[in-house]
């Protein structure tokens, strides 16, 4: 093998000098008279490397430079006698075999074996000498099949042709690769997979595994950009015409704002309103200049069409939008998301929940509002209170503004506020449900209404007693109590007349919001509730309850009139504070809370069943939280599209089973087949087809409980329990104890937002 080797080499190194010459046209004395010299010379240095290594180094920088000279002087031409080289070359093939191990071991000192090493720079004739300090010796020896390989002589021209069959031969094992060279570093990794690892790490931030601050101290230091603020008013085109009376008039820019409020609602229900109208007129009159004023008296007169017209056209010109252009626009949020979205607070990096600050506009408030209509007035920078720590930079508010106060204060979780001017409530900006001060804060609540769960029957017992009280304010206390624990009301508070719309609670029912029915289908004692609960969701339902509960409800019912309080001798305050002194920290919410989660945790025992697939769990998880959105009176409007989908739905089932028809014949003529023919491959498709089969079968029962679930929960809203009612370690257990995947249950946001208990609960998690 050695021999092969160094035939090799001495082909390598004659061709490379013949190659050579083929640039430089010399006599042909001069050539052999300088070959001659030349094998002198690299005898004498195969002698001494065959005593030291330091004396074949200098030998390699002798050869070096002779060969440098060589190529400079341009000496030889290329022989046209064959005969003659070949006989050269068996000549000096002999006296290499002499030399033994020593020139093994030199020729893998210089790594001849290889192809010659390109420079990064040509030399000064326009060549790449073939740098022996830059080539690493091979692994192994070269493969027979690359024993005729012959390096030819490399131009300039050809450099990328020899990085790419270099990088080939590297793919194939063939090279060694070179250390700490240029030329030849790997490729960086991009920077989306060097930040990554950060970012996952960002996300995972345990702090529930760190030390909590002392009671009252949200934070220690919190740094922010502020708010961003709506954009200025973009007066309309010219060609958009605003008619009164029949005659176009040009209105002020103050008054056309507003103006465009209204005609982007004209469509809208809202617009019919007599109290919307009635409202939006009167503050519509006061943006308007005098001139205005005297002429536009009526609304009825006013004709928007115009303006209506050009915000639908601007409305579908932003759906027709090319894909250029909507990726700007998501590259200009990001940029907005990346400076304002996200906060500095005890050296974590947190995301704000809602940075931008509410346009104007005209208020629609839930139900027959009394202030519908009303108009919702732009924020200034004058309005704003920046709250952030005293050794952060403090937010620079827009040139020619300032903030109406700063303040410092680490007893509370916003960032922003501002008072709006409809009902004179206070609106702030916090942190994403994600952070840290949320997490804490649903962890507290429902730690606090796992604490009722050792004590409700204590408290149940109590309330029993109090329904036999000689005080009409305790036994009230007491029923409102039951009502709250059975049926999850939420306490209720005292409002202004005329300020809200006409919604109650618990502690704040009148007595034409219940009807008592002796006997009702059967069933005795019975209440009937109807009444507009929060955000005017109508509430009823028939419920038949104690005896006793029956006889205090006929008693505080006594020369009343419908109009007046159910429970005259009792308020939120006075509730609460009687819950206070059950258990600490108990609110008539954490009844609601408690009640919510621990019914989820009994339908899920009740409703999963250990055979089922995945498809048909999920469908019981869901009937699960449906009946905790019953038991809370989460309602909602079917959704406007509702029927269509259905239909679609609809559809792809009707199609699914056509094809699972087809699939089973084709199964019945496979196993016909099979028990003629009995071979092997009759059998092998016979097993495709029952696979088949098996497959449509799944597909087609997960289409049919998708359908049944669209259909359950067509009017019942299961998202407002599952974020704020129910604890979410009872979902993760069961997920792992089931083996459904978290992501089926929560999405990306909701597991964001319940990292605490996707990493705190087990399988065998109790509420």
């Amino acid at each position: 093998m050695s021999g092969d080797h160094l035939h090799n080499d001495s082909q390598i190194e004659a061709d490379f000098r013949l190659n050579d010459s083929h640039k430089h046209k010399d006599k042909h004395k001069d050539r052999e008279h300088r070959h001659k010299e030349h094998k002198k010379d690299k005898e004498k240095d195969r002698e001494k490397s065959k005593h030291s290594n330091s004396e074949h180094k200098d030998s390699e920088k002798k050869h070096k430079e002779k060969e440098k000279t060589k190529h400079k002087d341009g000496s030889s031409e290329k022989h046209k006698d064959k005969h003659k080289d070949r006989d050269k070359e068996k000549r000096k093939e002999e006296k290499i075999r002499a030399s033994g191990d020593a020139k093994i071991k030199k020729e893998k000192e210089n790594g001849f074996s290889s192809p010659p090493r390109i420079k990064d720079e040509p030399e000064d004739d326009g060549y790449f000498a073939p740098p022996k300090e830059d080539i690493k010796p091979l692994k192994r020896p070269r493969d027979e099949d690359d024993a005729d390989y012959k390096p030819k002589k490399i131009k300039t021209e050809d450099i990328k042709k020899e990085k790419k069959r270099k990088l080939e031969e590297e793919e194939d094992g063939k090279l060694k690769k070179p250390k700490n060279k240029d030329k030849d570093k790997k490729v960086p990794e991009p920077d989306s997979k060097k930040k990554k690892p950060k970012k996952e790490e960002e996300q995972k931030w345990k702090w529930w595994e760190e030390e909590r601050y002392p009671e009252g101290i949200k934070w220690k230091f919190l740094e922010h950009k502020g708010p961003v603020f709506a954009p200025p008013y973009e007066p309309l085109p010219e060609s958009v015409k605003f008619y009164y009376d029949g005659k176009v008039m040009k209105l002020s820019p103050k008054a056309e704002e507003v103006a465009t409020f209204f005609a982007k609602m004209l469509d809208h229900e809202y617009t019919t309103k007599e109290v919307f109208r009635k409202n939006f007129f009167k503050d519509w009159r006061k943006e308007m200049t005098n001139e205005e004023k005297n002429i536009i008296t009526n609304l009825s007169k006013c004709d928007f069409t115009q303006m209506s017209q050009y915000f639908k056209a601007q409305t579908e010109a932003r759906k027709q939008m090319s894909k250029e252009e909507k990726l700007k626009i998501k590259e200009e949020n990001e940029k907005l998301l990346k400076e304002y979205g996200f906060c500095v607070m005890d050296n974590h990096k947190e995301r704000i929940a809602n940075f931008k600050i509410e346009p104007p506009g005209l208020f629609r408030g839930r139900g027959n509002h009394p202030k519908m209509g009303m108009l919702k007035r732009r924020i200034m920078p004058e309005d704003i209170i920046i709250n952030c720590s005293k050794d952060a930079k403090v937010p620079s508010p827009p040139p020619g503004h300032k903030w109406k106060e700063v303040r410092h204060d680490n007893k509370v979780t916003w960032l922003v506020s501002w008072t709006e001017n409809i009902q004179g409530s206070i609106k702030y900006i916090m942190l994403n449900p994600s952070s840290r001060i949320k997490g804490e804060k649903d962890w507290q609540k429902y730690e606090t209404a796992r604490r009722l769960k050792k004590c409700v029957d204590k408290i149940r017992n109590q309330y029993r007693e109090d329904w036999k009280s000689k005080e009409m304010k305790v036994r009230q206390r007491a029923v409102a109590l039951y009502f709250i624990d059975k049926l999850a009301l939420r306490a209720g508070n005292e409002k202004e007349e005329g300020e809200t719309a006409d919604t109650v609670g618990c502690c704040s029912l009148r007595v034409e919001h219940i009807n008592l029915h002796p006997e009702l289908d059967g069933q005795e004692y019975v209440v009937e509730f109807d009444f507009l609960g929060k955000d005017s969701i109508r509430y009823y339902n028939k419920v038949p309850v104690e005896k006793r509960v029956f006889k205090n409800l006929q008693l505080f019912m006594e020369n009343k009139q419908p109009e007046d309080d159910l429970f005259d001798r009792l308020n939120t305050a006075i509730l609460n504070k009687h819950l206070q002194d059950l258990m600490e920290g108990l609110t008539a919410k954490v009844f609601r809370t408690y009640n919510a989660s621990i019914t989820l945790q009994q339908q899920l025992k009740e409703l999963t069943a250990p055979d089922e697939n995945i498809p048909a769990k999920i469908l019981s998880y869901n009937r699960a939280n449906r009946a905790v959105a019953i038991l809370c009176n989460h309602q909602r409007a079917p959704p406007k599209t509702f029927e269509k989908s259905m239909m679609n739905l609809q559809s792809k089932i009707d199609a699914k089973k056509e094809q699972l028809a087809d699939a089973r014949k084709d199964l019945k003529s496979a196993k016909a087949d099979a028990k003629v023919m009995k071979d092997a491959k009759t059998k092998k498709v016979v097993e495709s087809k029952k696979k088949a089969v098996q497959r449509l079968e799944e597909q087609l029962m997960k289409l049919e409980v998708q359908a049944t679930d669209r259909e359950e929960n067509k009017q019942i809203a299961l998202g407002t329990s599952k974020l704020n009612y129910l604890d979410p370690r009872i979902s993760v257990a069961w997920c792992k104890k089931w083996g459904v995947p978290i992501e089926k249950i929560y999405n990306k946001t909701q597991r964001e937002k319940f990292a605490w208990a996707i990493d705190m609960a087990d399988e065998d998690y109790e509420f």
